[in-house]
């Protein structure tokens, strides 16, 4: 990686940390097709990887969700960087794993601490950089802080009772009917664009598309899953549906605005991480939220 004879604002000189290629940005390029087997076959795999310790060992999930925070903090901040953003790196690093590992020990609690002291760190170890971008710097740092630790630490607020590994699993398989009804049904009869601007492929028949299979997997979950009603499922399943779809629209906006294609290229025909846990990391609070609304841990 070339040197950098100057520090820019928001990194210390004698701290500075380098975003490796596998998890910089990509350069915005003309679209062009996914390759579907390879995207499924990561997909399959990263499944894999998490039903794993989810099932077996509850702690081992709760320590992988705090990899993920890690990789994708670097990558948010790596496609700041691309603009001459620069939220300090490693505050939120140690901040954001910190408090995702707190959180499995601690509870909601340790979620709400742990990101303000992220915060607070940020602020204090970009200051002696000057006043020049400041505010920018910092903005971006909060972005950074509440859209990937906090948002990740309700998954880990999931996960903890005793049957968590059902809560992570049906909020799990109800996000992917978003994104699985989406693409099927909009790619047989999506005409009508749900938001040009910000992400074309979208259409108002997919959405409904993800509502649908969404509130069949969330009554699914909550009838035979956790003896609860119908109605809560279905409630349960559409607030997924949009969480996710937002999410989804979010990230694009985001990425759109950074003039990047993907955050990263770390995972084949996925992107990075984040571009692959974009609509999970908006769904994670509401599902908690409702799955402790309608069906408490006993």
């Amino acid at each position: 990686m070339d040197e950098v004879s100057t520090p820019p604002p928001g990194w210390r000189g004698r701290h500075r940390l380098a975003v490796p290629e596998e998890l910089t940005p990509a350069p915005a390029s003309p679209p062009s097709g996914r390759n579907v087997p390879v995207a499924i076959a990561v997909g399959v795999g990263m499944g894999a990887v998490a039903l794993a310790p989810l099932l077996l060992y509850r702690p081992a999930f709760a320590g992988l969700i705090a990899i993920a925070v890690g990789i994708g903090i670097w990558e948010l901040v790596g496609a700041l960087n691309s603009r001459e953003i620069r939220p300090p790196l490693l505050p939120l690093l140690i901040g954001g794993v910190g408090t995702t590992v707190l959180t499995w020990f601690t509870g909601a609690e340790a979620l709400v601490v742990g990101v303000t002291v992220t915060l607070v760190a940020a602020m204090l170890w970009r200051m002696p950089d000057g006043p020049i971008g400041y505010g920018r710097d910092i903005s971006a740092a909060a972005l950074v802080a509440v859209y990937v630790p906090l948002l990740a630490g309700f998954v880990v607020l999931l996960v903890a009772p005793d049957d968590g590994a059902l809560r992570v699993i049906a909020f799990l398989l109800t996000a992917v009917c978003s994104d699985t009804g989406g693409f099927v049904v909009g790619s047989m009869f999506g005409k009508h664009r749900m938001s040009p601007l910000v992400s074309p492929k979208k259409s108002w028949e997919g959405f409904a598309g993800s509502l649908f299979f969404c509130m069949l997997s969330g009554v699914a979950f909550f009838t035979l899953g956790f003896d609860a009603s119908a109605i809560a499922g279905a409630v349960f399943g559409l607030s997924i549906a949009v969480a996710a779809t937002v999410g989804d629209l979010a990230e694009s906006l985001i990425k759109r605005d950074l003039r990047v294609k993907d955050m990263g290229n770390l995972l084949p025909a996925h992107g990075g991480f984040m571009d692959r846990f974009d609509s999970l990391l908006a769904a994670a609070p509401v599902a908690y939220l409702l799955l402790t609304l309608f069906a408490p841990p006993q």
